[in-house]
């Protein structure tokens, strides 16, 4: 962001006061080729915007383009509210802004005056077909919350009022589970929780699509957007992890085939999408080392192994050549995408595990294991191919033993 430029006698509400009422503008120097303007009426007053084209008079002056901001006023007689009345500092914004808005049109070809949200997510989603993650989740959410809402308006007409309203109103929306509407418990707030958490990532979606518009030169600012916050204190991780022994009857009460992905996951820490795309060739016996190709973050990762994981892979492997995938169904058939879902559902019933876990509570189920032997989380945000450090800290941290609950669980007597 630009640094913003200084002016004794437009800057305040009070220099501007002292001002003489006249017909020419008042002009502060704000970037190169770029100036802001205030005019002062007996009435009213108005920004201006000037910037210096690259053509010339006679005289050997520059030509200028001299516009007034349209829909706002300067902070005269009324507090500023970064939209409609405008302070010295906001109005900078604006004028660069325009004037980023002015180079798109020359440099790359762009109209932003007819550019909408619905333009924006449509480039942003081709790019995130090719180099995101999460495709088909993310186009759910797009098709049901961001399109019917936003649709053809043009995003230099987008304010933050608008799009905090949108946002708020996201958590007051029934859930929407296989095409019905089930309405939420304003009394439960877990439930209120829950829904606040998603209001975040539909609007981290909308975010994501809009600031790539704006990366690539197809829309002149990022402020209305940028203004919105998400909810906070809604995005708590989930606490779920099963104990050895539940590990154990969850094994024993699967099928024989989706056996050996349970054992995998806990013994490996790896996603369902990671494990059934996982090659014979990905197994090295002699370091010890699964290697997944693939993860969610784009970048491959090794994972080390045990002793038990070692005898798993080698048994997976043993009469398939390199290429071959792992993991099969008896069937021969590959693991589909939803395979795991109703199998693991009916093994935790058949386990007596409550309440029923996920395929992805395996992995927490890793991290929480290692995380209460002491390992750091260093160690097992690496294994785990998180991005950031901070991610492992929000899901285990407080599960490794500490100074703090050492001291307590040895001092505390008991009653």
């Amino acid at each position: 962001m630009a640094r913003a430029s200084r002016s004794v006698s437009l800057e305040s509400r009070s220099s501007r006061n002292r001002l003489k009422v006249r017909s020419s503008l008042y002009w502060a120097t704000i970037g190169e080729k770029l100036a802001l303007g205030y005019s002062k009426g007996k009435k009213s007053s108005s920004w201006f915007i000037r910037i210096a084209t690259d053509e010339m008079h006679a005289s050997q002056q520059p030509k200028y383009i001299v516009k007034k901001l349209e829909n706002c006023k300067p902070d005269d007689f009324e507090d500023p509210d970064g939209e409609h009345i405008l302070s010295y500092f906001q109005a900078q914004e604006k004028v660069r802004a325009f004037a980023l808005g002015e180079r798109n049109k020359n440099d790359v070809g762009v109209n932003t005056e007819i550019y909408t949200v619905e333009n924006a997510i449509d480039d942003y989603m081709e790019w995130h077909r090719v180099n995101g993650k999460s495709y088909e989740q993310t186009k759910a959410s797009v098709f049901a919350h961001i399109i019917p809402h936003f649709d053809k308006q043009l995003v230099s007409s987008l304010k933050t009022s608008q799009i905090s309203r949108w946002h708020r109103s996201l958590a007051d929306e029934p859930i929407r589970r296989r095409g019905k509407s089930i309405e939420i418990d304003l009394k439960d707030p877990i439930a209120i929780r829950k829904r606040k958490a998603t209001a975040n990532r539909i609007l981290t979606v909308l975010k994501a699509a809009l600031n790539y518009a704006w990366n690539q030169g197809k829309c002149s600012s990022k402020i209305a957007w940028d203004r919105v916050k998400p909810f906070r204190g809604c995005d708590i991780p989930k606490e779920r992890y099963l104990t050895i022994a539940e590990c154990e009857r969850l094994i024993d009460a699967c099928r024989p085939d989706f056996k050996q992905l349970v054992r995998a996951a806990l013994l490996t820490g790896c996603r369902y999408g990671e494990l059934i795309k996982v090659r014979v060739h990905d197994f090295n016996q002699d370091a010890a080392v699964l290697i997944i190709p693939i993860a969610k973050g784009g970048k491959p990762r090794r994972v080390p192994l045990t002793d038990p994981g070692v005898l798993l892979f080698v048994e997976l492997s043993a009469g398939k050549k390199a290429s071959q995938a792992l993991f099969v169904r008896d069937d021969g058939e590959s693991w589909g995408k939803s395979h795991q879902s109703r199998r693991i559902k009916v093994a935790c019933e058949l386990a007596n595990i409550e309440p029923v876990c996920s395929f992805h509570n395996l992995r927490n189920t890793y991290g929480s294991l290692l995380a209460m032997k002491g390992v750091s989380l260093s160690v097992i945000s690496n294994v785990l191919g998180h991005s950031d450090t901070r991610i492992t800290e929000r899901h285990y941290a407080h599960l490794q033993p500490t100074y703090i609950s050492d001291a307590v669980r040895a001092n505390l007597p008991s009653f």
